[in-house]
């Protein structure tokens, strides 16, 4: 299959990537990135994410964060809601779009939710539909599709059924997220060829982090599948906090880099997205991971 010729990038580095450091950071810090970020062309920002601040104290300030974005026509800021309570919170801010998350693996479910797999998408349907009453759309997660820290492999076919159960409750398009990195090209294709056979191609979108640096790897081998959104995240910051070793999403500048040298379209100004890579990782005193952002500084 040909490459997409258009492909919407899911700027997930002020929730995903920012959620596990350690030290807190200004909401102001945060409303600044998703502005820059919306500068450079990026269409949809995951901003925040309304659960417990005992379990994510860096997410703790997501009303403020709503409340003070600086919103630009065209763009979508979304924001995480695993429950009932984290909807309305969310709903109350002026949230446009949420996602719940679940699981293609029983152990990763109980270790991050404290649920089965199964219990976990009884729980979503409440949030689903208290979302259409309220004319919000739902994005949905899937996590370790193709890896589990306690499982090891996960099969194609557990994937497809969670991501299937998702989009048939209502989810209009379902994120396959290689949570801990170990995936590869070839069973990365796998994967999806097996969602795909579920839920229509255009309503997938591709997650991968690179533990083990095949995240850009993995994306190229699910575009030729015709994958047209990914997600990723600036400098690639992120993690998992529920999986051991983990580290970052794809650099959202390494993602835009590989895409115009196929030329596929995303709209975004790749040196505005460098600037903006180099500067959250400063202000936050963390190393840059982005080979891209690091290669156009020193130019």
């Amino acid at each position: 299959m040909a490459f997409p010729q258009q492909v919407r990038l899911v700027e997930v580095g002020p929730r995903d990537g920012l959620q596990n450091e350690p030290d807190p950071i200004a909401t102001e810090t945060k409303l600044e990135l998703i502005e820059r970020l919306s500068a450079a062309g990026i269409r949809h920002i995951e901003a925040a994410s309304f659960v417990s601040p005992k379990w994510v104290p860096q997410m703790a300030d997501h009303h403020d964060v709503i409340t003070g974005l600086k919103r630009r026509d065209g763009v979508t800021y979304s924001a995480l809601t695993p429950n009932l309570k984290g909807l309305e919170a969310a709903l109350a801010c002026g949230v446009e779009e949420v996602a719940v998350f679940g699981a293609a693996s029983e152990s990763f479910s109980q270790k991050n939710i404290n649920c089965s797999v199964n219990e976990s998408l009884e729980r979503f349907a409440p949030v689903l539909e208290r979302a259409r009453q309220a004319n919000v759309r739902v994005r949905g997660y899937v996590s370790c599709v193709l890896g589990c820290p306690y499982e090891g492999e996960i099969a194609p076919a557990k994937v497809a059924e969670v991501a299937k159960a998702l989009y048939d409750m209502g989810c209009y398009e379902v994120s396959l997220g290689d949570t801990i990195g170990t995936g590869t090209p070839l069973a990365a294709k796998r994967m999806i060829d097996a969602v795909a056979r579920e839920i229509p191609i255009d309503k997938l979108a591709a997650h991968f982090h690179d533990t083990y640096g095949q995240a850009l790897a993995n994306l190229y081998a699910v575009l030729e599948q015709g994958v047209a959104v990914i997600d990723s995240s600036v400098a690639g910051l992120g993690g998992c906090p529920y999986a051991k070793g983990a580290s970052g999403n794809a650099a959202s500048e390494d993602v835009v880099y590989m895409l115009n040298g196929l030329g596929i379209d995303t709209g975004i100004d790749l040196n505005a997205l460098a600037a903006t890579g180099n500067w959250i990782t400063h202000t936050i005193s963390r190393p840059n991971r982005s080979k891209t952002s690091v290669a156009l500084a020193a130019r």
